[in-house]
């Protein structure tokens, strides 16, 4: 192992293997047979950092191979869900309203504590640095839990964790599958983090001591004041502030606009739409545009709406990208330069009401694009949903039919 971080990473290996050995019971070593399919296994490594980039902790991961298994042999089912975060800030709004208790928990090696079931027989190859060896053969491991990397390991530990939390009283709703309600406390599901609303902090203590107790590995990490790279920021004047400087300055960065001669953009797009200029000059290859893409659309989903609209124009060309697209990339990046400290303010009234704000263009790309091409008149739709006057769901996209009026559009 090299590098800068080397000792680090070390040391998260060594962590890692002791909570899925002794503490977990992951696996069992057995002599290799000819009929078994041993799939490779391999080392994750990542930096964590907190939403202002700061670096949190080093953090290595044990995983198997899942592109090496077999459906029907090693695995059967897959699908797991995740927490939208649509329910995230409609959960913020009513702590402000109703003056909740927040908490964040994160599960420690999360994927490990669902139990493989009998009828899936998975087998891997010991860990590169740590391995065991034997006389009589090679040495392999058979799980007795779900490993990280496996197909199906997101699903077995939604369901080991839904049913400790339903055992425990709680209630999963029909709107959000990873939105469990409780007589005295809510507690929201994204694969390990887990947010957690009481009215006092007594009933989120009494939870995670609960589910301590059902040998779930559970830490809590402080109030909700990060969450998923997102800095969730509480004032005194009952608003709450989402923002991703972090994120912003990473995007920044990689598109070259953090020097100091770079200039700043008051708009994050031009007036008009952005055409798909189809006999343009390829977009600069030093950067990468869908990396970039990836990353502003993130950002717009979760604290930028106000950049949503840019950003889904450029993510139409992500596949062929030119000089034009990549220019109307770096505006948007010149833009985030200038408001880089800025996000979403959520600051909801005395009144839970919902309101909701659509509009739409008709065949906005006419005259801008080829006019034998349909997608050319093919009409924008863009929405805000406000829950006490606070957005919690935005969106702009193209519509997938095309619209014979500014009526039908």
């Amino acid at each position: 192992m090299r590098g800068p971080h080397a000792d680090e990473y070390y040391e998260a290996c060594r962590k890692e293997l002791k909570t899925l050995i002794e503490d977990l019971d992951c696996w069992e070593l057995v002599l290799r047979t000819p009929d078994m399919n041993v799939l490779p296994s391999t080392w994750a490594f990542k930096c964590k950092r907190y939403p202002d980039g700061r670096i949190k902790k080093f953090k290595a991961r044990f995983c198997a191979r899942g592109d090496r298994q077999v459906e029907g042999v090693d695995y059967f089912e897959t699908w797991s869900p995740v927490a939208q975060w649509v329910t995230v800030r409609l959960l913020m709004i009513l702590s402000v309203i109703l003056r909740l208790k927040t908490a964040q928990a994160d599960i420690t090696a999360a994927f490990v504590h669902a139990e493989l079931p009998p009828e899936e027989q998975v087998f891997i190859h010991q860990p590169r640095g740590f391995k065991v060896h034997c006389e009589e053969g090679e040495l392999v491991l058979r799980l007795k839990r779900s490993l990280y990397g496996l197909k199906q390991s997101p699903r077995h530990f939604y369901q080991y964790l839904s049913s400790n939390l339903e055992d425990l009283g709680l209630v999963k709703s029909n709107f959000d599958p990873c939105l469990f309600i409780g007589t005295h406390v809510i507690v929201v599901v994204y694969v390990d983090d887990c947010l957690l609303y009481a009215k006092e902090d007594k009933y989120i203590e009494d939870l995670l001591v609960k589910l301590r107790e059902r040998k779930v590995q559970i830490n809590r990490e402080g109030s909700a004041e990060g969450f998923l790279g997102v800095d969730v920021s509480y004032s005194d004047t009952d608003s709450i502030t989402l923002t991703q400087e972090g994120l912003t300055k990473r995007i920044i960065a990689a598109l070259g606009l953090d020097g100091s001669y770079s200039r700043s953009n008051e708009t994050p797009a031009e007036v008009g739409p952005l055409p798909k200029d189809a006999n343009g000059t390829p977009a600069d290859p030093l950067v990468n545009y869908a990396s970039v893409v990836g990353m502003l659309l993130y950002l717009s989903g979760h604290s930028r709406p106000d950049i949503a609209f840019a950003v889904h124009q450029c993510a139409r060309y992500t596949f062929k990208p030119t000089s034009r697209h990549f220019a109307a990339l770096k505006r948007i990046g010149r833009y985030l330069k200038g408001t880089a400290d800025k996000g979403l303010i959520l600051r909801p009234s005395k009144h839970l009401h919902v309101d909701c704000f659509p509009d739409a263009d008709f065949a906005g790309l006419y005259n801008h694009e080829d006019s034998q091409d349909p997608h050319c008149v093919r009409s924008r739709t863009g929405y805000v949903i406000l829950v006490a006057g606070c957005p919690v769901l935005w969106k702009s996209k193209l519509q997938t039919e095309i619209a014979l009026s500014t009526m039908e559009a």
